[in-house]
């Protein structure tokens, strides 16, 4: 069926070459755009463009037509919005009467003529003249939302964009995220920065690269998992606020909540502790929600959300309390850790370290629960080797992460600028990998040299925008937010 409707509009197109019309033409010129006229014409009346007449000439694609013998009605949509296009049999020329019949849903059209106001009360064009400056060769679905292959949205993108407005309006909303964000730092004296994507020494996280190969150096190269040591680089150079709307690459499972190409925000404030960031990140997404939607609270999953000030702080070991069902005098003992871990279906907890093993139960019994905004405090560590330790308790670190809605969203500390401590959790990390885990840090000596130098008391901070996208737009899936998500091949 749709190679046959495709065969019908490349005949149209032909046509209009026979005609000298180009199906692919550049020289029309928009004056207006939906939204604007609408605004700007918000209550006028028939007699309101009777008395003043306004010639516009608007530009968008077709996404119906109306015919009613001697009158059309097209509904036009420009990237602001939608107008209707009016066309009456005895106000246009024989040709563009003619050129109807080659008209199609979809065709990107141009059109010419006054404002008027139809008798119900639409705001419309009455076309003096109409062009067809894009033929469109496939059909546009007639029931786009109702499709339950939601692989197929994600894999054509722009035709989710143009049948769907809610779509567009979720990735106008993410361009505003990222807009404010940068004000947000800029005004506060951060300084935005590009650090290297392809790097020899990958470090910043625990996670599995995506490799490549330099043929003319004939190196080993790694796409970035996190710009971390790359922007405390940058502090101890002097930049004492810097920050990075990044692009990190991490070779890992796909899911609702994970894509192996995302964006994350880091930034990094000298002579700041955690306790800082955390009173500056509440700023941040309390400015932020009531910027996008006038108010403090959002819906979110079925959950009503406060980004209002202050956020719940929760550390890890009161976390095993509450919600593994450990006494205090457990958080610590294997055992009692081993049989949570049990209960709560954790895999291979026996092989873990102790820091990993209360970082698996914690997230296995509390993770899905932290719905409202959560600071989670106090890390084991084993699992922070980048983070300054706690002066109270030197097994434990200056760390938290953010959790909403049972998403982590935000990771940051107080930074670890002892070059030695540096080394020997390097080294810890080193003895992790040989020991198997893949996804342990790897050594990095130059970054302990730059610490040599001297690195001044910093804390910084990992938000992933993608993920705080989906916050402010109450998308169930990271797919929903990012244009083109990887997909698995077609077929």
């Amino acid at each position: 069926m749709e190679e046959t409707i495709i065969a019908q509009r490349r005949a149209k197109a032909e046509a209009m070459r026979a005609q000298g019309l180009h199906p692919y033409a550049n020289d029309f010129r928009v004056t207006h755009l939906a939204q604007a006229l609408h605004d700007e014409h918000a209550g006028a009346t028939e007699a309101t463009f009777e008395e003043a007449r306004v010639e516009v000439a608007v530009a968008g694609r077709v996404m119906a037509v109306r015919s009613f013998g001697r009158v059309v009605f097209l509904a036009l949509d420009d990237r602001s919005g939608r107008i209707q296009v009016n066309l009456f049999k005895k106000a246009v020329p024989a040709e563009v009467w003619a050129l109807l019949k080659l008209l199609d849903v979809g065709d990107i059209v141009g059109a010419e003529g006054p404002l008027m106001v139809t008798r119900k009360g639409e705001l419309s064009v009455k076309a003096e003249a109409l062009r067809i400056v894009t033929k469109s060769l496939r059909p546009l679905p007639e029931k786009w939302a109702g499709l339950t292959d939601v692989a197929t949205r994600y894999r054509q993108r722009y035709v989710d964009l143009i049948v769907n407005p809610e779509v567009r309006e979720t990735f106008r909303k993410r361009a505003e995220v990222v807009r404010y964000v940068r004000r947000f730092l800029d005004e506060r004296d951060f300084l935005e920065v590009e650090t290297p994507i392809l790097q020899p020494l990958y470090g910043g996280a625990s996670a599995r690269p995506f490799s490549t190969h330099h043929n003319t150096l004939d190196m080993q190269l790694y796409l970035r998992i996190a710009p971390e040591l790359n922007l405390k680089r940058l502090v101890v150079g002097g930049l004492h606020r810097v920050y990075e709307l990044n692009r990190c690459f991490r070779n890992e499972g796909v899911s609702t909540r994970h894509n192996p190409e995302f964006t994350m925000l880091e930034f990094y404030q000298a002579f700041a502790t955690y306790d800082d960031l955390m009173k500056l990140t509440e700023e941040l997404l309390e400015g932020l929600c009531r910027h996008l939607h006038d108010t403090a609270e959002i819906e979110v999953e079925g959950h009503r959300i406060s980004f209002a000030a202050p956020f719940r702080r929760l550390s890890v070991y009161d976390g095993l309390v509450e919600y593994a069902g450990l006494d205090r005098a457990q958080v610590t003992d294997r055992d009692a850790l081993l049989e949570a871990a049990g209960r709560l279906g954790v895999k291979k907890a026996d092989s873990l370290p102790l820091g990993y093993l209360q970082m698996e139960v914690f997230e296995a019994a509390a993770e899905e629960a932290l719905i409202q905004p959560t600071f989670v405090t106090d890390f084991p560590l084993e699992v922070s080797p980048l983070s300054r330790k706690k002066d109270s308790d030197p097994t434990l670190v200056d760390r938290f992460e953010l959790y909403v809605a049972g998403r982590e969203l935000a990771n940051a500390f107080s930074e670890l600028n002892d070059p030695d401590d540096q080394r020997r959790r390097f080294e810890a990390q080193v003895a992790q990998r040989a020991a198997g885990d893949d996804e342990a840090h790897p050594m990095d000596e130059d970054y302990v040299r730059a610490l040599e130098y001297g690195m001044p008391p910093a804390a910084g901070q990992g938000i992933g925008i993608d993920r705080l996208v989906m916050l402010m737009t109450d998308s169930a899936s990271i797919r929903d937010v990012i244009f083109f998500p990887l997909m698995r091949p077609e077929g």
